[in-house]
């Protein structure tokens, strides 16, 4: 039985940054390959406008493609304002993260406007997704502060709390920045834990392969169960210079494995994922970890 949860983002997060565009069919593929090793949520894109994330053209018809053909996997997809809440609401969409960003340089990159602004807006977006029958998760970005922006945790509590209130079913905090260490991860969660004991937490996690190591290992010891992976590591912020990627799933999950916490994933199955990936981005990803690797 599955301990863990793992929502792969390899559509998502995983291509926002990549130069070789990559066809609903090849998308598709990579959902299936994904499905086929264990996973059971997929966050399949965003609905943000493609001229400035070329990646996320037709995600609505991918979201379409993925509801039809694999209708073992959950389905989610990120939105940010309320043309991309619109956009969601249209293609029939039952699960959705709103995000946003506290930090204010990043926010104003992300959103266009300030991370007080922003947070006003999507705090009132979840309400309406919630009225929509929507489960809404609710992502903090820049949770443990920006690339060179300190952001207050009581900030981040705070904006938990709101979120909560409007109806978000989970709330994830993002280490957009890539910067965090273990005891910063383990302190967070407990804070934003005590504040909002109602929902369960995910952690969204950025840097290198030690980095996110250490930092899902900390979040799992201070009781969060959910987290966001990519197959290769890929990924990153296109608005944080010099972004690392995400936290591999296949990593991820021979990492439970050894620990004895089931996640329902397939190693093997997601290596040849993650492979097929390459394959489809004309580049290799990261290559897994091994005795005395980073």
């Amino acid at each position: 039985m599955a301990t863990v949860l793992l929502e792969d983002q390899t559509l998502r997060d995983g291509l926002q940054n990549e130069p070789r565009l990559l066809s609903l069919g090849d998308k598709l593929e990579i959902a299936s390959l994904l499905a086929a090793a264990g996973v059971r949520r997929l966050q399949v894109g965003s609905f943000v406008d493609p001229r400035r994330v070329p990646q996320m053209v037709g995600t609505e018809e991918l979201v379409a493609l993925v509801r039809r053909e694999l209708p073992g996997v959950e389905c989610t997809a990120l939105a940010l304002n309320e043309h991309g809440l619109e956009r969601a609401i249209r293609s029939g969409l039952r699960r959705l993260s709103l995000s946003v960003s506290l930090a204010d340089s990043h926010s104003r990159l992300n959103a266009g406007c300030g991370a007080s602004e922003a947070l006003s807006r999507v705090v009132g977006l979840v309400g309406r997704a919630r009225g929509q029958g929507m489960v809404v998760r609710a992502g903090l970005q820049c949770a443990f502060g920006g690339d060179c922006e300190p952001v207050d945790w009581a900030r981040v509590v705070a904006a938990a709390g709101q979120l909560v209130a409007a109806g978000a079913a989970e709330i994830n905090l993002a280490d957009t920045a890539g910067k965090a260490g273990p005891d910063e991860v383990a302190r967070l969660v407990g804070r934003v834990r005590q504040a909002v004991v109602a929902v369960p937490l995910s952690l969204h996690l950025h840097g290198s392969r030690e980095r996110t190591r250490a930092n899902l290992l900390a979040g799992y010891r201070a009781g969060v169960r959910l987290f966001d992976v990519a197959v290769g590591g890929l990924g990153g912020c296109p608005f944080v210079p010099g972004a690392r990627g995400n936290v591999a799933t296949e990593e991820a999950a021979g990492l439970f494995a050894s620990l004895g916490k089931g996640t329902g994933l397939d190693v093997q199955a997601l290596t040849a994922a993650a492979r097929r990936t390459a394959q489809l981005l004309g580049r290799p990803l990261r290559q897994p970890a091994g005795p005395g690797r980073d």
